[in-house]
């Protein structure tokens, strides 16, 4: 499979450039859930249609918090890791568009004219819920309208987990209750983050239990705090763990700070320097102060025991 084409876009757009015909899903996709993924499937599979390249149009920085309606500085896919997911969807090509005050203020109409018909869009697949133009006042009915004789829309209905259709704000809901079951129904994947393995305090490995102390390589949504069965790859094998997201207040620390400590199971080469993706599986317990280290010692080995139960229905999902 070819690689995807990532093509920074900023407006007003550069019109001595030539963009290639091509059938464009267009949303922010935070998450790249299961909703997303049906949007993006369908446009792929209509631009095989048309006889045209696959694109995806995402923004960047979050367009909420732009206008100054949302502080979102945490993402569940990180731009890298929203390209990567694109990528692995078959897309041929993502424009990255700049979310300025500039662009924002463009009308609907404007949308459509100085953005969508100079990139020689033949077909447009949206979301039901899909929003564009100055005040979010266009709508996926306005865009059938506008495109007729132009370029094909289709509008994708909700996808449903439950009762309930998938939403980036519920995959965020999800995570922050550390519901990192439904966190994967909504995504179809576990969720994951990605970081550096830094030195740390080394108290893991006094007390028999070595962590790999991770540092976000972007801003993720982290999990709320507690303990979790964790996954790791490396090697071209699949490594279960526990990690703890939280404070570490047995210790007492004169200045607590966040900490994602990973205790990989039956594993001891050094990772210092490493870069880990660190899938999330299930929620094992709440962060809590031990009246004393063994009291600790003896509650890590309890949690080591709970992955080790759990962790061969996991890996025999995964396999499948």
């Amino acid at each position: 499979m070819k690689q995807m084409e990532t093509v920074q876009l900023s407006y007003p757009l550069d019109l001595k450039k030539t963009y290639p015909p091509a059938v464009l899903a267009i949303g922010y996709f935070d998450g790249v859930h299961r909703g997303h993924q049906t949007v993006i499937r369908r446009a792929r599979d209509l631009a095989a249609r048309l006889g045209v390249s696959s694109a995806v149009m995402t923004f960047h920085p979050h367009p909420r918090e732009v206008l100054g309606k949302a502080n979102i500085s945490r993402y569940i896919t990180p731009l890298r890791d929203k390209l990567r997911q694109f990528d692995r969807l078959g897309v041929d090509r993502t424009y990255v568009m700049k979310f300025d005050r500039l662009f924002a203020d463009r009308t609907k109409e404007q949308f459509v004219e100085e953005v969508l018909i100079p990139l020689q869009v033949k077909g447009v697949v949206v979301g039901f819920n899909f929003c564009f133009g100055r005040g979010a006042s266009g709508r996926a009915e306005d865009l059938i309208t506008m495109g007729k004789g132009r370029f094909r829309v289709e509008v994708i209905t909700p996808v449903l987990e439950g009762e309930t259709p998938v939403s980036s704000t519920r995959l965020r809901e999800a995570l922050a209750a550390g519901d990192v079951v439904t966190a994967e129904k909504i995504l179809g994947r576990p969720h994951s983050i990605e970081g550096k393995v830094v030195t740390g305090d080394r108290r893991g490995r006094t007390i028999g239990f070595p962590t790999a102390n991770l540092d976000l390589s972007e801003p993720y949504a982290v999990p709320k705090r507690g303990v979790y069965l964790v996954s790791v790859p490396r090697g071209g094998r699949v490594i279960p763990g526990v990690m703890n997201i939280g404070l570490r207040p047995t210790f007492r620390d004169p200045e607590p700070k966040l900490t994602l400590e990973v205790h990989l199971l039956g594993f001891e080469d050094d990772l210092y320097g490493e870069i880990l993706r660190v899938y999330f599986h299930r929620f094992l317990r709440e962060e809590r102060r031990f009246d004393s280290v063994d009291e600790l010692i003896r509650q890590i080995r309890e949690d080591v025991r709970q992955a080790e139960a759990i962790w061969p229905e996991i890996e025999s999902g995964t396999r499948e």
